[in-house]
């Protein structure tokens, strides 16, 4: 069993930067993929970044240049460094385990966090 947990969200202002940390508990994560994800009120939980077991690193478009996705095996731990945000990037912030699949769909995951809000104000 793994266990994901998030943390590191908060209120910034739009510009500001972030950094979320994504912790598993029990299992390694090291040999797995690991996603970020992000749900706003009234919309459906979409994709933000990716980051295979051998680093290789995928985004989603709307994040492309200002997050950054890396990991720290001996740590873990996943993180998400989030600069020059938006109003619209203002979500909870779901990690989850990346078990197969494309790297963009919530089903290709199987392990979820609790989430973490982070508000953006303008």
């Amino acid at each position: 069993q793994v266990v994901p947990v998030e943390s590191g969200g908060g209120l910034v202002q739009a510009g500001g930067s972030l950094r979320l940390s994504c912790a598993a508990s029990g299992r390694t994560f090291s040999t797995y993929g690991v996603g970020w994800f992000r749900q706003a009120p009234g919309k459906e939980r979409e994709f933000v970044a990716n980051i295979r077991n051998g680093g290789r690193t995928y985004y989603a478009d709307s994040v492309q240049g200002r997050f950054t996705i890396s990991r720290d095996n001996a740590k873990n731990t996943v993180y998400l460094q989030m600069n020059s945000l938006k109003p619209e990037d203002t979500a909870v912030y779901y990690c989850a385990r990346h078990r197969s699949g494309g790297a963009s769909y919530t089903s290709s995951y199987d392990y979820w966090g609790q989430g973490t809000q982070v508000t953006v104000s303008s």
